[in-house]
């Protein structure tokens, strides 16, 4: 970010060709973190979502249900606005593109370029897909079909107005290769640095007839024809701080957009058709435009056919907006591709919120409760335990958390959180403060037990605001204190020691419940629940069949396995691999190189210190071109979901029996 104190982040603006679902709702959370995380930094953020309500898939849909598209598009828009208050989404503005004060920007747009001779009539022959609202030309269509969407095209020709993008082909590749922020991930902006180096970019039909679509703006300068698409919906990210903050057009404060977060699959049209628009305009182009991946469900497309839709609604009425939000930017690193299932969601939620965020505040209010009258206590001597707690936890606020979300590595800087929570929960187990309450003599260790452990929660409450707004406004209430997120509580360096003694806690209900598996449901997806919250049990898993009965052996081949303890002197990922991590270990009498694939779990420097369980006798194997002599034992299926660790001091090369 490198505007003083302004930030403006945008989604795209979503079709309301049909009702939201589950990849509308991944784009707007993640802009949301976005925006309440920077606002914690102090940054007057201007978050802008919305909905494209022109084009030809508009004009269908509304006339396969019978109705004027206008009345299709007022009847969808409020699912849109209703689904992000369930989420809790901080948005300052909901564009729509049939705003009147939006088609005259565009109309002024029009008219600059049709002056400047950047717009032109042309006849046009080519495979039009109406689903993409685009043409193709020969060499782009395979047996017939979109390129993109694999949909069957149809051969136009016609006469239309064309914006000379070609001519920006040179200038944009530059522009690209001298930001190399400007498209990201960096595997997107190699795919558009290709599309550019390799073919000539051609110029772009803005226009389409009346006489075969008419929903759309009118051209300013010809009535028998209105807009494409396209160039329609993308200027709505400047037409917006025109006319929709509620004093004066704040454009000039707030544009270039610092992040546009859009899906793969209009990463062309905004890299391309949006930048080169940009620049006939002469206005400056968006520091980042970041296109992430898709979600399938079980491994399978999402169809209405299929039944498969999550509805991201009914995801809120069951589970709840935080947990929601949480599952969507933790179960994939931002940008690949993510899969959707219920029992990953599940699991997620009992694993990491329930036993883990859940389980630390529940325990340390009940033994505040219990032990010190419900009130904050007075920390005593600090001890090495306490200030390995409070390093990591202000290193997290100072820090990590910063590093990650500047990259927009939501499930990294989650993962940090976690990791938190996972040495403060440790911390619980080895003081064991519910044995010390027994003791008069250990009534100081307690208090300052007690009170490291409220001020981990109070400060993991900031970190994971973003992220989960409802649950850490819920946990300061609960620690008897009032946060207003609303101020750049992050602003300035996290000090330890901010939770004041003598405060009167509050405890409340579990900041998220456990569900527990029962027999009978089905996955949440728009065919399976109520459209309406009902009072039903709680949240229950789809039964499966018995797994199959493992190949049992006989001890003497298990005492052939040979699992020692060893202390991770180093770590450091595996270039080119997401997973893999390579380690370097103490046996006690030898160390040894291990690659192990915990990448997606860990980052390599929270696993420097930990005594952890290789396979010691495995013969050494070579993964990408690195020798490991040894094996790392981690619980989980197919992903990583924790590793083997012990917590008590021992001597790295002793035997686990």
């Amino acid at each position: 970010m490198t505007k003083d104190n302004t930030c403006y982040i945008t989604t795209p603006i979503y079709y309301v060709n049909d009702v939201p679902h589950i990849g509308h709702a991944y784009t707007t959370v993640a802009a949301d973190v976005l925006t309440r995380y920077w606002r914690l930094r102090g940054r007057e953020v201007f978050f802008l979502t919305g909905l494209d309500e022109h084009g030809q898939k508009v004009q269908q849909a509304a006339a396969k249900a019978g109705i004027d598209p206008q009345a299709h598009c007022d009847k969808l828009a409020p699912q849109f606005e209703t689904l992000w208050k369930k989420l809790n989404v901080s948005n300052n503005a909901f564009i729509r593109t049939t705003d009147p004060e939006h088609k005259s920007i565009v109309q002024q747009y029009l008219n600059k370029l049709y002056d400047k001779k950047l717009i032109y009539k042309d006849s046009y022959t080519g495979w039009y897909c109406t689903f993409d609202e685009r043409f193709w030309t020969e060499k782009d269509v395979e047996s017939g079909l979109c390129p993109d969407c694999k949909r069957p095209v149809e051969k136009l020709s016609e006469h239309n107005y064309f914006f000379k993008m070609g001519q920006y082909q040179d200038r944009l590749i530059e522009h690209i290769k001298t930001h190399p922020d400007f498209i990201r991930p960096e595997s997107r902006r190699n795919e558009v640095l290709g599309f550019l180096q390799n073919q000539k970019l051609g110029d772009l039909s803005i226009s389409r007839p009346k006489s075969r679509l008419s929903w759309g703006i009118e051209l300013p300068f010809d009535h028998d024809y209105v807009t494409y698409v396209w160039f329609d919906a993308l200027v709505n990210y400047m037409s917006a701080l025109e006319y929709l903050p509620r004093e004066k057009p704040i454009g000039n404060r707030f544009w270039p957009a610092n992040v546009h977060l859009v899906g793969k699959d209009i990463l062309t049209t905004h890299a391309v058709y949006w930048s080169t628009m940009l620049m006939a305009l002469n206005l400056s182009l968006p520091e980042t435009i970041f296109a992430h991946g898709w979600w399938t469900v079980d491994g399978e497309k999402m169809s209405k056919s299929r039944g498969n839709v999550v509805d991201p609604n009914k995801m809120v009425d069951e589970f709840g907006a935080d947990a929601f939000r949480y599952f969507l930017l933790r179960e994939v690193p931002f940008g690949q591709d993510g899969d959707f299932s219920l029992t990953g969601m599940v699991t997620r939620i009992n694993s990491d919120l329930a036993n883990g965020l859940g389980n630390l505040l529940s325990r340390t209010l009940t033994l505040i409760e219990r032990t010190q009258a419900g009130q904050i206590p007075a920390p005593g001597q600090i001890g090495p335990a306490e200030r390995e707690l409070e390093q990591a936890t202000v290193s997290l606020l100072n820090e990590v958390l910063p590093r990650y979300l500047a990259q927009l590595e939501f499930n990294r800087a989650l993962e940090a959180i976690w990791h938190v929570v996972q040495l403060a929960n440790q911390y619980v187990d080895k003081t064991a403060p519910w044995t010390l309450a027994k003791n008069a003599s250990d009534a100081e260790t307690l208090r300052t037990v007690l009170y490291t452990m409220a001020e981990t929660l109070r400060c993991l409450s900031l970190a994971a605001y973003p992220v989960i707004p409802n649950s850490a406004q819920s946990i300061c209430s609960q620690l008897g204190i009032s946060a207003e997120f609303t101020s750049p509580l992050l602003n300035d360096k996290i000090e330890w020691s901010g939770l004041k003694p003598g405060t009167l806690i509050h405890k409340g209900p579990s900041l998220f419940p456990r569900i527990e598996s029962k027999p009978g449901a089905r996955p949440v997806t728009e065919s399976s629940v109520p459209s309406q919250p009902t009072a039903a049990p709680a949240p229950t898993l789809t039964d499966t069949p018995a797994p199959p009965t493992p190949p049992q052996i006989t001890i003497d081949e298990f005492t052939k396995i040979q699992l020692k303890t060893a202390k991770v002197l180093s770590a450091e990922r595996v270039p080119k691999s997401e997973k893999l991590i390579k380690l370097h270990v103490s046996l006690g009498a030898e160390q040894r190189q291990i690659v192990a694939g915990i990448g997606k779990k860990y980052e390599p420097d929270t696993l420097v210190g930990k005594t952890i369980v290789i396979v010691a006798n495995l013969k050494p194997a070579k993964l990408m071109g690195i020798e490991s002599q040894g094996m790392v034992l981690a619980a989980g299926d197919a992903d990583v979901r924790g590793l083997l660790t012990i917590q008590e001091e021992v001597d790295p090369g002793t035997k686990v029996k």
